[in-house]
């Protein structure tokens, strides 16, 4: 009996689906183009080219995000006014139309996802679109109550996003069950709030001021109500920030200064700055699943931060991935010209902090 139960289960296992190598999607947005790499050997494995997909040259795929198992991914098209959902296989699969779609985030518990504005126009609506992610159709658009809303982010927990204004030093929280939304205003300098990101616990917001130069802590003991806590100055142009799986450490990009920047959130210090050639213009952020791998694109770019109309390149982007045990550099992959954002799946379960890339 015990043999005949082994012998079931071995063939089981042998029948059972190997998990599919998980990938990331950097969007060029001067080429039209998104470019697929490989999490498990840092290469590029497709390029999809929207042009061939019916797009103008003109399209600007800004910015990615995938599904947690990796079966759908998802880019905004400034140029063409959609969010675009495709599979694995990279054909598309949905469409929504919305002007100058800019950033996107995936509520990790429910089937939506918001869509905030892109910078690249002086006044776009001002207003966030909820999109059901299953069916890519608008559940609803929210009111920002101010101008240019652009960074974006939701909490670890669902149900509340917050999105940030370029204009003006404001941001909000959004309760998307009950569609209930406070706003926050933060003091300062003009800070032209770029970019989110929410600690894996839930308790820290962090947004960059590209022009105040400066990382912004928010508490969220109360996750409607963020606090601001303090800032941290930062090399030129914070864009992006992003926390380790653990939280043990945040990476900045620093677009205007050329750098990373590598931050300890236990007393909020900047621990170390990253620099490399292959960091010009670095843009987006991601993480690899296992929490070893840490990716930049960088657009190489002529031209400011707020510079979409691109067309101006300096070399070709690229992707560097850098081992966030050691802090080294691995590999330096070429993509598209303007590499933008770029994402990769969010585990289930964040993994403890990785003591090697071996």
């Amino acid at each position: 009996m015990i043999n005949q139960f082994l012998a079931l289960f071995q063939l089981a296992a042998a029948a059972a689906p190997a998990a599919a190598p998980a990938r990331a999607y950097v969007a060029n947005q001067d080429h039209a183009t998104v470019s697929v790499i490989d999490v498990a050997t840092s290469t590029l494995v497709a390029t999809v080219d929207f042009q061939a997909l019916g797009f103008s040259a003109t399209a600007k795929p800004h910015h990615t995000q995938v599904e947690p198992d990796g079966s759908y991914w998802y880019v905004t098209l400034i140029g063409a006014g959609r969010v675009l959902k495709l599979d694995r296989e990279n054909r598309i699969v949905g469409s929504v139309a919305t002007e100058v779609p800019g950033l996107m985030t995936l509520d990790p518990v429910a089937d939506r996802m918001v869509v905030a504005r892109s910078m690249s126009a002086v006044n776009p609506p001002a207003r966030v679109v909820v999109i059901r992610r299953s069916d890519m159709s608008v559940i609803e658009e929210y009111d920002s109550f101010f101008p240019r809303p652009h960074a974006l982010v939701m909490h670890p927990g669902g149900r509340y996003a917050y999105f940030g204004s370029l204009g003006v030093n404001q941001l909000a929280s959004l309760d998307l069950d009950s569609g209930e939304l406070q706003l926050v205003d933060v003091a300062g300098p003009a800070h032209t709030l770029t970019a989110f990101s929410v600690s894996p616990d839930g308790r820290w917001l962090l947004a960059t001021g590209e022009t105040s130069n400066q990382l912004l802590v928010f508490d969220l003991a109360d996750n409607a109500k963020p606090r601001f806590v303090r800032g941290v100055p930062m090399e030129a142009g914070p864009f992006e920030s992003i926390f380790t799986w653990d939280g043990s450490m945040v990476a900045v990009t620093n677009l205007r200064a050329n750098v990373v920047s590598l931050l300890d959130p236990e007393g909020w210090r900047v621990a170390a700055i990253l620099r490399d050639p292959s960091f010009m213009q670095p843009h987006g952020l991601a993480l690899s699943p296992d929490g070893r791998y840490l990716y930049v694109s960088s657009r190489h770019q002529g031209g400011g931060a707020h510079d979409h109309e691109g067309m101006n390149a300096t070399a070709t982007g690229t992707v560097t991935v850098i081992c966030i045990p050691t802090g080294e550099l691995v590999k330096v992959i070429p993509v598209g010209n303007y590499a933008a954002g770029i994402s990769a799946p969010r585990p289930a379960v964040p993994p403890a902090r990785p003591s090697s890339c071996n």
